[in-house]
């Protein structure tokens, strides 16, 4: 089957920052939860112990994973069968809705219990938006992108993640900065959630300007006569791929918001460091491995997905606990900063070329849910309840297990890359099989060109 026209290299640039701008407010959205939920806390829940009330806001974090499975199966399908375009414009929508609700939802002292509960409907709203938004996301970049250099591309998905995070982290040190902590608990916190729910009418007209995937224009949505669509298709015709994904997931998710979202609260409640410092530190470390993103994605278009997600995988296990015992055992920023950058280089491994693994696994009319679902289910069980676990373990007296916790999933990652050895060797991107995709092997590129 040949393969459709590409638009010029000019449009593909254009489409990919579109297309990551979009994300890059999606995960702001998201991430501005985490961020600024040391000064929310006690607005949503009953006075108290703040480790309480901490363990309360990061429970609402974790509710709002469980719906991403249900966004990646719906948006997916929405996606695969309307347009990758249209999916990602339904997902920001979304996103900027529920901000907007966080935004004006008044404290508990207000309405008591419906604080709670709004803030909890608003994050379900948001995690469905989210898991719709992976998969639509990772599709679309992978598509999009000139073939031999789909890992750079697609590398730029986890950037717009990064920059969404640095964008919250931003906001929080400017608003530190020019907010007493009286104002920040009072009002301040709001302030972000606003600016997030605006810049989703910005993303919406952005995303109505970019060009469809060729794939897409070009029919592969179309199953094979006689074979099942959507979710059914999916775990029919490609079980070894949704587990697959599964377990690379697993390693990558855990870590992932361990070293970016929860070392903020664990340089504050563990290190000692200031919420100030603390807010620095994420920041400049999380500048630093954004840059390492396109980096290793072009690496991985050279030699190969496999040898970046060992890379990982490896580091993972040998350095975690390490990593983590030092960071809570410093009050030196420098150190800290320092020791949160080796374990983000470790990261990249995963990060930049996650979703084009996950994409060229998957054929055009089953891509979108295919790559979103395991990642979701696996984020809700494992991301969602990272700092939960971190947390929970912390209360019990036990905070020194948490880094194994993580090490054991990364091992579990290790051993499927071992395992998946032999699979890596096509690419449904650059090469669609006659039969529509209904390839036996799990599809993984396992080096800068596929044959």
């Amino acid at each position: 089957m040949a393969l459709p026209l590409m638009p010029p290299r000019r449009r593909v640039v254009s489409n990919v920052i579109k297309g990551s701008i979009g994300n890059l407010v999606e995960w702001y959205d998201w991430f501005v939860y985490a961020s600024f939920s040391l000064y929310f806390a006690s607005v949503f829940f009953p006075k108290g112990d703040a480790t309480v009330q901490l363990l309360s806001t990061t429970a609402v974090f974790a509710v709002g994973f469980l719906m991403r499975p249900l966004g990646s199966w719906i948006l997916g399908l929405y996606t695969d069968r309307r347009g990758r375009r249209a999916g990602l414009t339904l997902s920001v929508t979304l996103m900027s809705v529920g901000s907007l609700i966080v935004a004006l939802i008044p404290g508990y002292d207000v309405i008591g219990l419906g604080a709670p509960a709004l803030l909890l409907a608003a994050r379900l709203l948001q995690g469905l938006s989210v898991g719709g938004e992976y998969g639509s996301s990772a599709t679309y970049l992978s598509e999009i992108a000139t073939p031999g250099r789909r890992g750079f591309y697609s590398s730029f998905q986890y950037s717009s993640i990064i920059v969404g995070q640095l964008l919250a982290l931003l906001t929080l040190i400017g608003l530190q900065s020019a907010l007493t902590a009286e104002q920040l608990h009072a009002w301040g916190w709001r302030v972000p959630f606003l600016v997030g729910a605006v810049l989703g009418l910005v993303v919406l007209w952005l995303r109505r300007s970019m060009d469809e995937s060729a794939h897409f224009q070009a029919g592969r949505t179309r199953p094979p006569e006689g074979e099942a669509t959507g979710l059914r298709a999916l775990i029919r015709n490609h079980p070894r791929q949704l587990v697959a994904v599964m377990l690379l997931t697993a390693g990558g998710t855990i870590a992932f918001y361990t070293f970016t979202t929860y070392a903020l609260k664990y340089m504050v409640n563990t290190a000692g460091i200031s919420k100030p410092d603390a807010a620095m530190i994420n920041f400049f470390a999380l500048l630093v491995f954004l840059f390492m993103q396109p980096a290793m994605g072009a690496l991985s278009d050279r030699i190969g997905r496999r040898r970046a997600l060992l890379a990982f995988a490896i580091g993972a296990v040998l350095f975690t606990v390490p990593i983590l015992a030092a960071m809570g055992h410093t009050r030196n920023p420098w150190a800290a900063f320092l020791l949160m950058v080796a374990a983000l280089a470790i990261l990249s491994g995963y990060t930049a070329c996650g979703a084009i693994v996950k994409a060229e696994m998957f054929p055009t009319h089953v891509r979108a849910v295919g790559v979103g679902l395991p990642y979701a289910i696996v984020g809700a069980v494992l991301g969602g309840t990272t700092e939960s676990v971190a947390l929970g373990l912390k209360a019990a007296g036990h905070e020194g297990l948490f880094g194994w916790y993580v090490t054991g999933f990364a091992a579990l990652t290790l051993i499927a890359l071992i395992m998946m050895k032999g699979s890596f060797t096509r690419n449904t991107i650059d090469v669609e099989p006659d039969d529509g995709g209904s390839q036996r092997g799990i599809s993984v590129s396992d080096g800068a060109r596929t044959d």
